[in-house]
């Protein structure tokens, strides 16, 4: 039931919870905000709903029928979204950089160790999300939430993406749930800060190149990303969660409060294995609100879902968005 606790997935946290507990020396009470345990208790009453099988379809028609009625929206994005725009997933082929897997180099333990790599990494990651262009599927959401709030409806989107590039496209309720990559964070007197430089620090000027024959830059650690807090001057790291990193309390409150007032959920562009994004959907569907899921593949929550719509999110979400015959503005 401890899904919202830590940023990865779920049989591999619960593997290794223990153990992390013990090399950590945290309480539970401390990884948990209140909201959490709110969260786990009151779904231990609705575990039959969350795992409940239901006939899928892919009927437009009826999914139309039900957005024209809906007065609050919740999309849910993941990679496959922004994917659509030449930023590459972080698992598969596309999820390396050089020789190592995304996973390696997103934690708190490699930026320890190999912070000059890891910056590299996030160097080319901040160059690539800002010569992207924002999706079709980014754009179609962008409008659906402006011409809604026109109506006096309300259209959320909470992404598991850290690119911005749903923002870009005009959307203004974004909540981040894994952070934002023009955002940096003092390790040493915790400011955030946006950050849009590029590069982000003279010393990573060309680097970050995913060749795999590249070799580290080895850049001194004096010379990476700094602090402009006045008397400071401590080193940077992205404000994103890593894996092994417990998510932002803060926006997981908001997300709840999302997920419970909800009378529509899409959920866009995501394989549903990275946690506890991958529970959004099916808690929704829990309480009997119709999910639909956009997606290229089936996923393992899709039996949960009333809808499932295959393809490309920009082929497929424009229409399921698009002013319904119904909306007087």
């Amino acid at each position: 039931m401890f899904f919202y606790i830590v940023y990865g997935k779920y049989d591999a946290w619960r593997e290794n919870f223990h153990s992390n507990i013990r090399q950590s020396k945290l309480k539970i009470s401390k990884l948990m905000h209140p909201q959490m345990w709110r969260t786990a208790a009151a779904l231990c009453g609705r575990l039959t709903a969350v795992n409940q099988i239901i006939r899928t379809n892919s009927d437009m028609a009826e999914f139309r029928e039900i957005f024209s009625k809906a007065q609050h929206i919740a999309i849910i994005t993941g990679a496959g979204v922004s994917a659509e725009s030449g930023v590459p997933t972080i698992r598969g082929a596309e999820g390396r950089w050089r020789t190592w897997k995304t996973q390696d180099l997103a934690t708190p333990e490699c930026f320890s160790r190999h912070t000059s790599r890891v910056w590299e990494f996030y160097q080319y990651r901040r160059e690539l999300s800002l010569k992207a262009e924002p999706s079709t599927a980014h754009r179609a959401i962008a409008e659906c939430e402006a011409r809604l709030r026109r109506q006096g409806r309300s259209l959320v989107v909470i992404t598991q993406n850290i690119d911005e590039l749903h923002q870009r496209a005009g959307s203004r309720h974004v909540l981040e749930v894994h952070g934002n990559l023009f955002q940096t964070r003092c390790v040493s007197c915790g400011d955030v800060e946006i950050n849009h430089k590029s590069p982000i620090c003279p010393s990573l000027q060309g680097k970050g190149s995913p060749d795999p024959d590249t070799p580290d830059a080895l850049i001194p650690v004096k010379d990476l990303p700094r602090c402009d807090e006045k008397g400071c001057d401590g080193l940077l790291r992205p404000h994103v969660i890593w894996f092994g990193e417990t998510l932002d309390s803060q926006i997981l409150t908001k997300v709840e409060k999302e997920l419970e007032t909800c009378d529509l959920c899409l959920v866009v562009g995501t394989s549903s294995v990275v946690y506890p994004a991958a529970m959004f959907g099916p808690q929704v569907a829990s309480r009997g609100v119709p999910v639909a899921e956009f997606n290229t593949k089936t996923t393992a929550n899709t039996p949960r879902f009333k809808f499932h719509f295959p393809g490309r999110c920009a082929e497929s979400l424009p229409a399921a968005l698009a002013r319904h015959e119904s909306e007087v503005i």
